[in-house]
């Protein structure tokens, strides 16, 4: 228990800090000398980045996924050095990169919906949910083009596949839940327009 807490503080503050760090308000004022969250949608993510820059969104996506993967493995390594299994180091630390994402300290609060920053979490829980999950997330997109409904989809496949495919630690399926209602939550504009039939769809090119 001595090493325990301190693992689970170090892993949380780190993983709030570093991932509310945004890459597509660095990049919008970089590149652009302009801020995303006054553009499109004002969602500084890669889907309101692809919408108003084009392909440079990709940076977004490179960036979001590459520091979720480093967080997540990071914080897995620190569980198992503290004794713990390595899928809940996983899944405690992208949980808590997601809030960092979403509520960042950095931007007062004010983030993205880090469906991207899930995704590392999700390969590194379990690489066969993270297939499935992106296997869902193409079909819905390449079908329906609703990129908010895509995410959430693929999402809310993980809780149920944990059960499937079994865990380290009853708290994984716990903190993989809560990620997904997070997740959902922050959609919640996106569902208002997709009743109403207003959401914008997906564009690739």
């Amino acid at each position: 228990m001595e090493r325990i807490i301190p693992v689970c503080v170090i892993c949380a503050l780190v993983a709030y800090l570093i991932s509310g760090l945004n890459p597509a308000i660095v990049l919008s004022h970089l590149l652009y000398h302009e801020d995303i969250r006054q553009k499109g949608s004002g969602n500084p993510g890669f889907t309101n980045f692809n919408r108003v820059y084009g392909k440079t969104a990709w940076l977004v996506f490179i960036l979001d996924v590459g520091k979720g993967v480093l967080l997540c493995l990071g914080g897995a390594i620190l569980f198992t050095k503290a004794g713990l299994p390595f899928q809940l180091g996983a899944s405690f630390t992208g949980f808590f990169a997601m809030l960092g994402h979403c509520y960042p300290v950095w931007y007062r609060f004010k983030g993205g919906k880090a469906f991207l920053v899930a995704v590392a979490a999700i390969f590194l829980m379990d690489w066969r949910i993270g297939l499935i999950a992106a296997a869902v997330l193409c079909l819905i997109l390449f079908t329906i083009r609703y990129m908010s409904l895509a995410t959430m989809l693929a999402a809310a496949a993980c809780p149920p596949l944990l059960l499937i495919f079994g865990y380290a630690s009853i708290w994984v399926p716990v903190i993989c839940t809560a990620s997904v209602l997070l997740l959902i939550f922050r959609h919640k504009e996106n569902i208002k327009r997709l009743l109403k039939g207003s959401e914008t769809k997906f564009k690739f090119k």
